[in-house]
């Protein structure tokens, strides 16, 4: 089974619509000894078949509009973090403390991109706050890596230390995660959606998911793809965060296409959130499991208070073992699941060419959205979508085909970069790499300030 013919059955679609699908291979593009190329175009070729699946439901047209998949756009799309430029300035991707280290015993990589994680990764390692990466290295150097990745995590912190594939795979958290599928999915109730508006099959730039208000409860990359493609596609997507956590500049420029971006502390604003979700279609999350139920955000309260809901939710470990609660990030699934070391060399562990299981599990998210909005078009209901970062990295290590190298050749992204204005300043980025036709070839708005707007619907 193809990667695209085995993406589109976890998102439990028609077997007859990835024939809809036609990929225009470059060799050269996102090269890695694993199967990068082939899990990225999937997981684009998929959501895309997703939106076109329901834009001919909502047009009532009985033909699902094609789909072309080009490696070229799908390249610059997955590196769309490095390819942003905010008035030709490039983005800062990792922070001096978030890097592998030299262990008493082998690696550890760590992730300090935010200050209360560099803070928590200094304070394991009792060190001061104006410590040096010297500093770090010299003390994380004097001990085994997995003593650091306890310490670190412990504090609250984000260390993980360098396993090969095989150590993983004998993980109690690996073996977890190989029994569950790509993509969960399930009812939360039976309850009548808001059917959303029929549209009319001449409208030109067929936006599926128009009329569509999506909650975006984000950080980083994964669900903030996956939002910005439903924004993509007409959907009127508010962005909220604690406004004492911000996200990172060029993040926020990258990921915030096509929605909105506001600050809500749900410990005093409870009300206006209330307000917001009883009007919501979607709530997406992207925070550790567990750490927004205290706050009645978990799927089963959310449709309780909303019936008819659809709740999407990614997580880097997923919602189950014993790291299920832990924070994660791309770069430290990569070296917890054995992608680092098979990327890597004898002398350093490597990584992928893009930051693929954060974009690829985010379109994958995308497509699980309005998967669910074409079945609860026929059968109503509230639904959940899961995924994980560290079943999407199972998915590339074990059980996706290879595929042909073989293609046209890939002269770089530059074909699919544009600029716009913005009230961030001039930006380059990244076009989105969803075609079908009919669909729209760009977002009809760029990213705003960081909580600039209010929370509230448009």
């Amino acid at each position: 089974m193809t990667g695209i013919n085995y993406a589109w059955s976890a998102l439990g679609g028609d077997p007859s619509l990835p024939a809809r699908i036609t990929t225009v291979a470059r060799e050269g593009t996102l090269q890695a000894r694993l199967p990068v190329r082939q899990l990225a175009r999937a997981c684009v070729g998929v959501c895309a078949l997703a939106a076109a699946e329901l834009g001919a439901r909502r047009t009532g047209t009985a033909k699902v509009p094609e789909v072309r998949v080009d490696d070229g756009a799908v390249a610059a799309a997955f590196t769309s973090d490095r390819q942003v430029l905010v008035d030709g300035r490039a983005p800062v991707q990792f922070a001096p403390l978030s890097r592998f280290w030299r262990t008493a015993d082998g690696w550890v990589r760590t992730h300090a991109n935010y200050p209360h994680h560099r803070a928590r990764l200094l304070s394991a390692l009792g060190l001061p706050e104006d410590a040096a990466a010297e500093d770090v290295a010299a003390r994380i150097a004097e001990r085994p890596a997995r003593e650091v990745e306890d310490a670190v995590h412990g504090a609250g912190g984000l260390a993980v230390a360098l396993r090969s594939p095989k150590e993983w795979s004998g993980h109690e958290q690996a073996v977890e995660v190989a029994a569950r599928p790509l993509i969960e999915r399930g009812r939360l109730d039976a309850a009548h959606a808001r059917v959303l508006a029929p549209l009319d099959a001449g409208t030109s730039p067929l936006l599926p998911a128009a009329g569509l208000r999506v909650l975006d409860l984000t950080q980083v990359l994964a669900g903030p793809v996956a939002t910005r493609t439903l924004g993509l596609l007409g959907a009127d997507v508010l962005r909220l965060d604690a406004p004492w956590l911000p996200e990172l500049p060029d993040q926020h420029a990258d990921t915030g296409f096509g929605k909105r971006s506001a600050t809500l502390d749900l410990r005093t604003g409870r009300a206006a959130f209330e307000e917001l979700l009883a009007a919501a279609d979607v709530v997406v999350t992207g925070y550790r499991p567990g750490a927004l139920d205290r706050f009645g955000l978990s799927p089963e309260a959310l449709a309780e208070r909303r019936p008819g809901l659809v709740v999407a939710q990614v997580s880097a470990w997923g919602a189950y073992g014993p790291w299920g609660g832990r924070r994660g990030f791309d770069s430290l699934v990569q070296v917890a699941s054995g992608i680092a070391e098979v990327e890597g060399s004898a002398e350093r562990p490597g990584a992928l060419p893009a930051q693929a299981l954060d974009h690829g599990t985010g379109y994958l998210l995308a497509a699980g959205v309005l998967r669910a909005l074409t079945e609860q078009s026929y059968e109503g209901g509230g639904r959940f979508v899961r995924l994980a970062l560290a079943r999407t990295a199972r998915w590339l290590t074990a059980e996706l085909e290879p595929g042909s190298a073989a293609g046209e050749p890939y002269e770089g992204p530059d074909a699919w970069l544009a600029e716009t204005d913005s009230a961030l300043g001039r930006l380059r980025y990244a076009r989105p790499p969803l075609s079908f036709t009919g669909g729209p070839s760009d977002w009809a708005r760029p990213p705003v300030p960081w909580g600039s707007d209010p929370a509230r619907w448009a």
